[in-house]
């Protein structure tokens, strides 16, 4: 009797994690375990915002994947899904495809423009070691330009749209890093802009309202701007242009207001809403029993608020816990599948350099304190994902 294939597309948290459950909780004999990633590693997308603003090197946040998973219990392939035949049970891939008995789709997220004009062509996003890499780069490029080509106040102008938990994270960063490039290019900090724009009403919506008058006085104090309820209306290769038709000129924009589900899930012909598709209870496709869906591509309703939770790498890595799991059920001969519940231990927003805000159970965390604690959760990921080697090869082990 043939094994049954487990394929997972992703290399992500929900991908990577869902991985590493497996080879645990099956043995070589039980099942084929293919897990097929674009990049032969994994990274750590809650870091990116320090790899942008160039606080944090970016070989420090990507993590090889034959570090993680033995790949003689697992199959690695690096490519590119190209597309989903859920029906033919089969992936395209850009160099072949795959077929599979059980299919995880834990592919991760698009930039969502809220048909935002010239945001894809002129904006940059921070999704990517390569598209974190080239923000960095960019700014360092354009802080060297200023003093040779006629000190053009745009040349320094960073313009951050969003400023929900990525923008304000960004932002903390840049606050960090504009004065070691201003000491570097020979330019006073009073000339550079760092400006964050947010077309909601507030800054970090949903977060309690004394942690964020804490955050924007601790950025204002530190040279960021914020224009709050004020939407852009388009974006152009001189800057951006909000709808009250005030221009803001600046050779760098990045863009941080919000993400959709991978595109290839809606193009297969699943029932999304903005690319995620509302999983059943035990986190399976509706109608498709054989196919699991992890991470940034699956929505999850909080009955209580009766709105969805947040794609957060902390929920994630949860459900490949859940997946790994029913899985290892399925192949033993069935049974109840477990129902998938978020467990939310608490919330942390980096501020920069020492400085965070947070919720850890109903307590609230300020300063030096939420930072440590954010080290703290990026630590014991690296802990499930590889154990105490994990932690000492990449984490980050001054907490204070």
């Amino acid at each position: 009797m043939s094994k049954p294939k487990i394929l997972i597309i992703g290399g992500g948290y929900g991908g990577m994690m869902s991985a590493v459950r497996l080879e645990k909780e099956l043995g070589l004999n039980n099942a084929d375990i293919t897990l097929v990633n674009k990049h032969n590693y994994h990274y750590q997308t809650t870091w990116l915002h320090e790899n942008a603003a160039g606080t944090l090197h970016h070989d420090k946040t990507r993590i090889m994947i034959d570090d993680i998973i033995d790949t003689n219990k697992i199959n690695f392939v690096q490519d590119t899904v190209v597309e989903i035949k859920k029906d033919e049970k089969r992936v395209i891939l850009a160099n072949g495809e795959l077929t599979y008995d059980y299919l995880i789709i834990a592919l991760g997220s698009d930039p969502e423009t809220f048909g935002i004009q010239g945001l894809k062509e002129h904006a940059f996003s921070i999704r990517s070691i390569n598209s974190v890499r080239e923000i960095r780069e960019h700014i360092e490029y354009n802080f060297a330009r200023y003093n040779n080509e006629g000190q053009k106040q745009e040349l320094i102008n960073i313009v951050v749209g969003g400023a929900g938990f990525t923008g304000i994270e960004f932002v903390g960063e840049l606050a960090d890093r504009v004065p070691e490039l201003c000491k570097e290019y020979d330019i006073p900090r009073e000339k550079v802009r760092i400006v964050n724009i947010e077309a909601a009403p507030n800054v970090l919506p949903g977060f309690d309202e004394e942690l964020v008058e804490y955050a924007i006085n601790n950025l204002e104090r530190r040279g960021v701007e914020f224009l709050v309820n004020t939407p852009i209306k388009e974006c152009n290769e001189d800057g951006v242009l909000l709808a009250s038709g005030e221009e803001i000129k600046a050779a760098t924009v990045v863009w941080t207001g919000g993400v959709r589900g991978n595109h290839l899930v809606e193009e297969a012909g699943f029932e999304t809403m903005r690319g995620r598709v509302k999983v059943d209870k035990d986190l399976r496709m509706p109608g498709y029993d054989y196919i699991f869906v992890a991470g940034d591509c699956a929505l999850i309703i909080n009955e209580e608020i009766n709105r969805p939770y947040p794609p957060t790498a902390q929920i994630a890595i949860q459900q490949a816990y859940t997946i790994g799991r029913n899985l290892k059920t399925l192949i033993n001969g069935g049974g109840q599948l477990e129902e998938f519940k978020p467990d939310i231990k608490g919330t942390v927003a980096s501020l920069g350099k020492g400085e965070a805000i947070g919720v850890v159970g109903n307590k609230k965390l300020f300063g030096s304190t939420a930072s440590a604690m954010k080290k703290v959760i990026d630590n014991r990921y690296l802990f499930l994902l590889g154990g105490i080697p994990m932690v000492i090869k990449k984490g980050k082990l001054k907490l204070f």
